[in-house]
């Protein structure tokens, strides 16, 4: 059995502020995560009629409105629900879509039904 070797000194630099003293290449930090980035108002749109007619099985007739949101955007997306002749009767559905940052779908909620002739009226 060899006897164990006396413990050497070890010399110990004092630390800089700003690293310079360190040897070798600089430590490697994992790169930073970007954050989903939020797409544009037409990105928006095309991704909540997309989404929705994938959920839905319908493809959307139009996006009658589109607000950004602090998560993300928020669209009111109409879909033909129910087809009749003539065209005027045919049933509508307006659905409220709520999309994150990065475009996903987080919602979506049937807001209201109303033949596609039927016109608005103020109150």
């Amino acid at each position: 059995m060899a006897a164990a070797e006396p413990a050497r000194p070890r010399r110990v630099r004092p630390r800089q502020a700003d690293g310079a003293d360190q040897e070798g290449p600089p430590a490697r930090r994992p790169p930073a995560r970007k954050a989903a980035r939020p797409p544009d108002a037409a990105s928006a749109m095309h991704s909540a009629a997309e989404q929705l007619s994938r959920l839905l099985g319908r493809t959307p007739d139009s996006v009658s409105s589109l607000k950004p949101t602090e998560e993300g955007w928020e669209a009111q997306v109409e879909v033909m629900e129910l087809e009749r002749i003539p065209d005027t009767t045919s049933v509508m559905a307006s659905y409220r879509v709520e999309l994150g940052r990065g475009g996903q779908l987080i919602s979506y909620e049937r807001t209201r039904r109303y033949s596609r002739g039927m016109i608005d009226r103020p109150t």
